[in-house]
């Protein structure tokens, strides 16, 4: 049974536009899945923290991808973690600098609570960052524990941080 996976994607080390479209090229070739849709690039400030080692952070690449899977939640998380160790992703703690990451959004209508992997993901519906691609190629998505439509979401979000629409 296949399943209607949305991503955020994000980047903001070593070329991170690059970067973005890489993970995108990457997850076409993998097996039992099919990129349906990709959003525009978008150009957005860091959430949650500041680099530790300089007080700031570049401004980050972030996407959204559409892509129907047979891999289950977990297979699919440890396959996305796999591409960002081959991108050169290091673990520099949370919400730091990252030449890649990758996060499942939604799964299906599924609800999912593990040690490894929370979906919908956590915070979702406060950051623009996710929410605003993700808005351009899924409006009508329900947040399964919600109810709300991704449209929803972005209508009701408190979050004046910089979004831009970068490229189409």
């Amino acid at each position: 049974m296949s399943e209607t996976v949305y991503l955020s994607i994000g980047s903001n080390l070593e070329d991170p536009v690059g970067k973005c479209k890489d993970a995108v090229e990457r997850l076409k070739k993998l097996p039992m899945c099919e990129v349906t849709k990709v959003s525009s690039l978008y150009e957005t400030e860091p959430w949650g923290a500041v680099d530790l080692s300089t007080g700031k952070q570049d401004n980050y690449i972030n996407l959204a991808v559409e892509m129907t899977t047979s891999l289950s939640a977990d297979k699919l998380l440890v396959i996305l973690k796999g591409l960002e160790t081959q991108m050169g992703r290091e673990d520099n703690g949370k919400w730091q600098p990252r030449v890649i990451d990758f996060d499942i959004i939604f799964y299906g209508d599924r609800v999912i609570e593990s040690p490894r992997l929370t979906v919908p993901h956590p915070h979702m519906e406060e950051r623009k960052f996710v929410l605003e691609p993700l808005n351009e190629i899924a409006p009508d998505a329900l947040h399964p524990l919600t109810g709300l439509t991704v449209v929803e979401m972005v209508s009701e979000l408190n979050d004046d941080s910089y979004c831009k629409k970068i490229s189409e």
